[in-house]
């Protein structure tokens, strides 16, 4: 070791302790003292210490910040304490009730204090120190069980991996990660002009991609951010009330919100909910309600938990973002069953932490309710991740230029012809079989990963095969080559292969997800499975009558009457015998039995590591049948995140309830 190393060891710490104190002024208090490129000549000054003389660097030095292999996978964790959800209130009346709930089990004349938050749209985390070092973060999972991404946690620079002061010995705090509107709309316009096809659609999606990302690189380069709110463990200190641990928390450098508010009466807490709901619009970053806590810890403990929440603290939602604009044109979308849907188009404007352009009018019908016009004035709602809807045309407001809106008379894809099929329909379709928008959008459904799953087929994918003319319909893409997928733009030989190699393995997929990929109108994911279940052949199932598929128990006269119809076009007869003679004619195995068999299971609210489709069809690979609907005949209830009026009534029935991670546990996953 070279006589210079004391004085760089001495120079680089003192560098560190710099860095930490910019990053909490900067994450923590919101009073940064220096310029960006200034902390940026910091760090790089860092930098090359560190490196000129490896002895220096230490684990929770900023420089260490993004380090480390792309993981392959991110590993189970378990939460010594479950990160829970909230109950929701939605109205005064809806708070005061829990308020009375709250003091009832209480003792009588003890008035609690309460701290009010807000309840940032972000993706929860929990971070783990120990001696006051930064050794793990986990997501939120099912809330039992979440996943580690230490790795992609410690480049976002709010988070800091040593603590300051004397933190307990091992501290347990869980948050939120978030990235504010402006850092949002500035990557997603980055990305566009960079030839990025699809832009994120909100602030917690991107949080949530950005957070698993298996290269720890990428996610540094996302403007991630981060507040604490809670913990989990807490051993080597104690905390009177939620209001001082938070106060530690700042005295520690973690980042706390500075916009939450102590409350003496249950009053002050109200208004503050009122207040946030008023102001929602100015907050950096995206806030779909307020939290309700207890103060007192003592008064937390006494009133415990139930089964998916605590009973000492309640989210306040806000209600859906609205905003005023114009609709300047109404375009008209074709879907894969050449449903015409009218789409306004709208000159942008913020609602909800987004900005939007356009907005679902449904049909013309619908048009014709609102009385819209182009050119008119709308009231816009966007209510988290649903499809924004224009709700209210403003007559007061509508220009002397404005222009009637037409049902079309021909398809805008094709030019074929439109037809309302039915009086009591409100949908109008294009009759065309070899319309260019149906056929993309039927072959993005038949390889979409509830149907035949082929990986790689994707929107830019499907949309040059039809432009170059390499295929027709469904049974085209069983026709491919490796000559055809090297002419596409961006495919190399491995590009090539993995896509061939997906086209191949789904010719193994059952006739259940075959029949669901077809996109028959009327017939869903688990009408799919009844017909396949029920014929076992597509040979079978083309064979049936409409009195045959009626005679079924859960066919209904609407779907018997589509299957059949489908079935008798001469298009789709050909289509299906083109499949057989690819070699694609599949058929469905008897239910194996399994740990579910005989069980009727149904799910309700948000499942956190498999989707609503895939639980389900795990049920039935497992022998069991999913239903959409409780009944003294159901086995058991899987209850997620946000679970409503199935939970309350399996409760009213006596049927078991059970969570996300008990449900993978006896399936064995």
């Amino acid at each position: 070791m070279s006589r210079n190393v004391p004085s760089f060891q001495k120079q680089a710490e003192a560098l560190r302790r710099e860095i930490r104190r910019h990053d909490r002024l900067y994450y923590a208090e919101a009073r940064p003292e220096i310029s960006d490129a200034e902390y940026d000549r910091l760090l790089r000054n860092l930098k090359d210490i560190e490196a000129a003389h490896p002895e220096c660097r230490s684990p929770d030095s900023p420089t260490q910040r993004v380090g480390g292999a792309a993981a392959a996978d991110f590993r189970p964790v378990p939460h010594s304490v479950p990160m829970l959800s909230l109950d929701n209130t939605y109205d005064a009346a809806d708070l005061s009730d829990w308020r009375d709930r709250v003091t009832k089990g209480l003792p009588p004349g003890e008035e609690p204090h309460y701290v009010v938050e807000l309840k940032i749209d972000g993706v929860g985390l929990a971070l783990l120190y120990e001696d006051g070092l930064l050794v793990r973060a986990a997501t939120r999972g099912d809330g039992e069980i979440g996943e580690d991404v230490t790795g992609n946690a410690k480049t976002i620079r709010a988070i800091p991996l040593r603590l300051d002061g004397h933190p307990p010995r091992r501290l347990e705090v869980r948050g939120e990660v978030y990235v504010t509107k402006d850092d949002f709309r500035n990557f997603n316009r980055r990305a566009q002009e960079q030839g990025a096809e699809t832009p994120f659609a909100n602030p917690r999606n991107f949080a949530a991609g950005s957070l698993r990302q298996k290269d720890p690189r990428v996610t540094a380069e996302r403007p991630l951010r981060a507040f604490v709110h809670s913990y989990g463990t807490v051993d080597g200190a104690r905390f009177d009330s939620h209001g001082a641990f938070l106060q530690a928390c700042r005295s520690f450098g973690l980042p706390v919100d500075g916009h939450t508010v102590r409350c003496q009466t249950f009053k002050e807490a109200l208004a503050a909910c009122l207040g946030f709901q008023k102001d929602r619009a100015v907050f950096p970053f995206e806030a779909d309600g307020a939290v309700v806590k207890v103060d007192d810890i003592g008064h937390q403990r006494r009133l415990g938990f139930t089964f998916k929440s605590p009973r000492w603290a309640v989210a306040y939602k806000f209600p859906a973002a609205q905003a005023t604009t114009r609709v300047h044109a109404v375009d008209l979308s074709v879907g894969r069953t050449g449903a015409i849907t009218p789409v306004a188009k709208l000159e942008p404007v913020e609602c909800g932490g987004v900005t939007l352009s356009s907005a679902s009018l449904h049909n013309f019908d619908e048009i014709q309710r609102l009385g819209l016009r182009v050119g008119d004035w709308v009231l816009v709602e966007r209510a988290g991740e649903v499809i924004p809807k224009v709700i209210q045309v403003i007559l007061s407001k509508r220009p002397a230029e404005t222009r009637p809106v037409f049902v079309p008379t021909e398809c805008p894809a094709c030019g074929g012809k439109i037809v309302r099929a039915k009086e009591a329909e409100v949908i109008y379709r294009c009759v065309n079989p070899a319309c260019p928008a149906q056929i993309e959008k039927s072959l993005l459904h038949f390889a979409s990963r509830d149907a035949m799953d082929i990986r790689g087929l994707g929107e830019a994918v499907v949309g040059e095969l039809l432009q170059k003319k390499q295929v027709a319909d469904l049974a085209d893409l069983y026709r491919l080559r490796k000559d055809q997928l090297l002419t596409l733009e961006g495919f190399k030989e491995k590009k090539a292969e993995n896509l061939l190699r997906g086209i191949q393995d789904s010719r193994s997929r059952p006739l259940s997800r075959f029949l669901h990929g077809l996109g028959i109108r009327d017939v869903g994911e688990k009408g799919a499975l009844l017909l396949a279940e029920r014929f076992g052949t597509l040979e079978k199932l083309m064979g049936a009558t409409e009195e045959d598929l009626r005679g079924i128990h859960e066919v209904g006269p609407v779907m018997a009457e589509s299957v059949a119809g489908f079935f008798r076009q001469p298009v789709a007869r050909r289509l299906m015998e083109k499949f057989r003679g690819l070699g694609i004619d599949p058929v469905e195995a008897p239910r194996a039995a399994g740990p579910f068999t005989g069980a009727t299971v149904v799910f309700t609210g948000g499942l956190t590591r498999l989707s609503r489709p895939e639980a389900e069809r795990l049920v039935r690979e497992l022998g069991g049948a999913a239903s959409s609907s409780v009944s003294s005949q159901t086995s058991f209830v899987v209850a997620g995140g946000d679970a409503g009026s199935k939970l309350r009534r399996a409760q009213k029935l006596g049927v078991p309830v059970i969570d996300e991670s008990e449900f993978l546990r006896r399936a064995g996953r």
